[in-house]
């Protein structure tokens, strides 16, 4: 289950700013209320302070931002598994697989996206079956 919470914690990281936020914070607002409209509320506000916080956050500090927030995410998807029963935390487990796994297969873009690798880094884009790469850097050899 600690493997499940942190991919929770990351998935919250990762779709924060994105065109999937709005129906990923519903989701997860929802499995943390199981039914009870007060606790789906504090849920989101919850998730929409912490989209805020990504999204104020100074560049140089991002990383710790979003670390921070993976681990505060995962913490609180630890409790909610940890307080349910095992026929409980095996069906919500489920539904935080299916959750999670849209989450992370990438947002819908209208309009141009660009992909650019700077300073000796690596960018890629995958498309389906489709991937892009930028090309490796020649050696000394090849320039």
């Amino acid at each position: 289950m600690i493997a499940l919470a942190s991919a929770g914690g990351a998935a919250v990281v990762q779709a924060a700013g994105t065109d999937a936020w709005q129906g990923f914070r519903d989701r997860v607002a929802r499995l943390f209320g199981r039914g009870r409209l007060t606790d789906v509320q504090v849920t989101a506000e919850r998730l929409d302070r912490t989209a805020a916080e990504l999204a104020a956050a100074d560049p140089v500090a991002l990383t710790v931002t979003r670390d921070r927030a993976a681990a505060s995410w995962q913490t609180r998807f630890e409790d909610l598994l940890e307080s349910l029963d095992e026929q409980e935390r095996q069906m919500l487990a489920a539904e935080l697989r299916r959750t999670f796994g849209a989450a992370g297969r990438g947002i819908a873009v209208a309009g141009d996206v660009y992909v650019d690798a700077d300073r000796g880094s690596a960018a890629a884009v995958v498309m389906g079956d489709v991937s892009i790469t930028n090309p490796s850097r020649p050696d000394a050899a090849q320039a």
